[in-house]
């Protein structure tokens, strides 16, 4: 397990992220990459603080775990200094093919996320699908960009303006996973796995996602499982999204 730090051209500064690598590398080996999407409120140690996530680097993967602070993984509407759907495409992935020996192509990669980084995994993937053979988010929270105004959330609304643009903007529908489905060819798409608890309020946007999935004949799956929004469901769920992982970002 190593921290690396490494200055990003989209975001005009030193960002860090973690990675774990397997301990036995063969000369000229390579290994897919699966990127891990933290949460809001989280940061990139997240995934391996609190889940065992690492005993997979074994089964032949190298794992990355970006930091995103709360940016929902979007180039913001409002900071231009904010892009991090351009550092997390650009600048991460060529850090990381530069500096450690991974397979360098779409059928390698692959990426993940809880809650707003389950959000990232799919709203990248949608958006880059020439970059991804997969994406699984845990609890994703795809329903932020069309969430109304409330009063009850109302500092809640003002930070998802500043980074999606203000309600109905072409920025805001950009970034909307419910938007880019509908216009994403189910073809090209990554695979995709999702999750959500049946104690979490986001389980019926989870629902209306993978129905939307159904519908245009997108390659998925979708589990509704035990508990809430927390590392005790997401573990729960751990082993099964890397199986799926292992499925389709095939170690050579």
């Amino acid at each position: 397990m190593v921290d690396v730090t490494f200055h990003s051209a989209a975001l005009s500064r030193e960002m860090p992220y973690r990675v774990i690598i397997p301990a036995r590398i063969a000369a000229n080996q390579k290994f897919p990459v699966l990127y891990l999407l933290h949460g809001g409120g989280g940061g990139f140690r997240d995934w391996s603080n609190y889940s065992d996530v690492a005993q997979y680097a074994e089964r032949g993967l190298i794992l990355v775990m970006p930091e995103a602070n709360n940016s929902y993984y979007t180039n913001s509407a409002d900071r231009p200094q904010d892009r991090y759907e351009d550092y997390i495409v650009h600048d991460l992935i060529a850090d990381v093919e530069g500096r450690f020996p991974a397979a360098a192509d779409r059928a390698h990669r692959g990426i993940a996320g809880i809650s707003m980084g389950g959000f990232g995994a799919v709203v990248l993937a949608l958006k880059h699908p020439d970059l991804f053979v997969f994406a699984g988010g845990l609890s994703s929270a795809l329903d932020v960009p069309s969430r109304p105004f409330s009063i009850k959330r109302v500092g809640q609304y003002r930070q998802h303006s500043s980074i999606f643009g203000p309600w109905g903007s072409e920025s805001r529908r950009a970034s909307d996973p419910f938007v880019l489905v509908r216009s994403a060819g189910p073809a090209q798409a990554p695979y995709l796995f999702l999750t959500c608890g049946d104690l979490e309020g986001l389980l019926p946007a989870n629902r209306r996602f993978a129905a939307l999935l159904q519908q245009r004949h997108f390659a998925y799956e979708f589990h509704a499982t035990r508990g809430g929004h927390d590392w005790n469901q997401w573990n729960r769920n751990v082993p099964a999204l890397m199986k799926s992982v292992l499925d389709h970002v095939k170690p050579e």
